[in-house]
């Protein structure tokens, strides 16, 4: 028998998990803006903005792709960016995967496709505690979707508004929630051991490595403690 719960996936718990990641969505909204906006500017469509936006769901990946956009767009580059920015995804999803693999395979990759960095968070948070509920994956994803799609429409029609989000110190907003999850989750010397090494090595490539690459290498030095330092069988 799995050590881990199955997780429970309910309309119940899809709302309760909409309407605790909506909060933070709405910050979402200033980048999607963004985006929105320098999208019409590089010359995409405003359909081409908008399908960008409801099938790529990536917002870092997505300015990646308007930077390179013209009337020659380089593709190799363009996939190996968008690879490096979204590499992250594979060990998220690995992460949840003790609880996911009890999920038929249709339900588990149809949720994980809505999955951002948030709504990831937080779930892992949660199973970790022993709170299965599956909705709150789903439901944040689908509130982020929302508020996200929401901006790039506001960016494109407005035309001016939050061009920098960091000027207003939005980008901020998903760092320190981000932190308070890692905060509230569990602490052993295992973990803070990965959180270490991680740190170390995402700084170590943002300083000497090609750009965005510190994602990939903060992912993997601390994936790579996590493989090589077991974690015991719980009780």
């Amino acid at each position: 028998m799995s050590q881990y719960k199955v997780p429970e996936l309910t309309f119940a718990g899809m709302r309760q998990g909409f309407w605790r990641l909506l909060p933070l969505s709405l910050f979402v909204i200033a980048f999607g803006l963004a985006y929105g906006l320098a999208a019409i500017q590089a010359g995409l469509s405003g359909t081409e903005t908008v399908i960008m936006s409801m099938l790529v769901f990536a917002g870092t990946a997505q300015f990646a792709a308007v930077d390179l956009w013209g009337a020659q767009i380089p593709i190799v580059p363009l996939l190996l960016t968008t690879f490096a920015i979204n590499a992250r995804h594979l060990l998220m999803g690995a992460s949840l995967y003790p609880w996911l693999r009890q999920v038929p395979a249709r339900k588990r990759y149809g949720i994980l496709v809505l999955m951002s960095d948030a709504n990831w968070a937080m779930t892992l948070n949660d199973f970790n505690n022993g709170k299965t509920n599956l909705g709150l994956l789903l439901g944040g994803g689908i509130a982020l979707w929302l508020t996200w799609l929401a901006g790039t429409v506001l960016g494109m029609t407005v035309g001016s508004g939050i061009t920098n989000p960091e000027a207003f110190g939005v980008d901020m907003v998903l760092g320190c929630f981000m932190l308070s999850m890692a905060l509230g989750g569990r602490k052993n010397p295992r973990i803070l051991t990965a959180w270490l090494v991680g740190g170390l090595s995402a700084y170590a490539a943002y300083l000497w490595l090609p750009e965005n690459s510190h994602v990939v290498a903060g992912a993997l030095g601390g994936g790579l403690v996590g493989a090589i330092w077991l974690e015991e069988p719980r009780k």
